[in-house]
């Protein structure tokens, strides 16, 4: 009988060691609770949790991925679309995690959830597809600091999709061709402009300098002249008979 009951005991108290041994990995940390209050933080390695008296809580201390799920947003200039968005972020101090919230994760998610929908409602659709790094870091700034009070770090957020609904597709395509079709005039009017003053330029030049306008005049005879089987008839200038016109004035008087 006694050997039995010393049997028993060997085994209970087994029981009781293995029981409170814990293994804890380098990124993990417990919260252990004495008799329901806060003890001290322990790990990583091999810990003595003693059953009954004492609990503990698994924090991992790695970043955390976290998807957020699929929002539905309404800009500033209202228009509806489904934004999805993903956020990192990491514990850094256990005990806060574990006391002030009581699913830190679950927490973080919401918070993130209402954070998306309350900057991107404060913006156009522009500034959404195209300001995206701006976006990031608003609501990266908002989520860190309402976390803090929880030991929580958010290190980064970053809006992955704009979902639009497919007649504003449509309605930005239009817009983009309409704004390319804009832009192609501005530059041939622009191109027009230019050319136009260059020639009104050349024009003043020619002008100023007799000596310039003849050149042309030759240079133009020439370039007709290279062609074949042409016949080119081309007025003689009035300068050329103006001494000869002179002279037979003087000879009549």
């Amino acid at each position: 009988m006694f050997f039995n009951a010393l049997f028993f005991a060997l085994f209970i108290l087994l029981l009781v060691v293995f029981a409170s041994i814990k293994v804890l990995y380098e990124y993990e940390r417990a919260v252990v609770f004495f008799l329901g209050r806060f003890q001290a933080i322990k790990g990583p390695g091999l810990i003595i949790v003693i059953p009954i008296i004492q609990q503990m809580k698994r924090v991992d201390l790695r970043t955390i991925v976290m998807d957020v799920p699929r929002q539905d947003v309404i800009s500033r200039d209202n228009v509806s679309v489904r934004v999805d968005a993903v956020i990192y972020f990491r514990v850094m101090d256990p005990e806060r995690a574990i006391i002030q919230v009581e699913d830190y994760y679950n927490a973080t998610s919401q918070l993130a959830q209402t954070t998306l929908r309350s900057v991107l409602g404060q913006h156009e659709l522009d500034e959404m597809l195209a300001g995206r790094d701006e976006l990031n870091r608003a609501i990266q700034n908002i989520l860190d600091s309402e976390t803090d009070i929880w030991g929580i770090k958010v290190s980064n957020v970053e809006i992955k999709r704009v979902d639009l609904d497919e007649s504003m597709v449509r309605a930005i395509a239009r817009q983009a061709e309409a704004e390319r079709e804009r832009r192609a005039k501005v530059i041939n009017a622009e191109g027009e402009f230019q050319a136009a003053e260059r020639i009104r330029q050349a024009a003043e030049i020619i002008a100023s300098q007799p000596q310039a306008l003849q050149l042309r005049y030759l240079q133009t005879l020439n370039d007709i002249g290279i062609q074949n089987n042409t016949t080119i008839v081309f007025p003689v200038p009035l300068d050329l008979f103006k001494p000869l016109l002179t002279t037979k004035e003087r000879g009549s008087n």
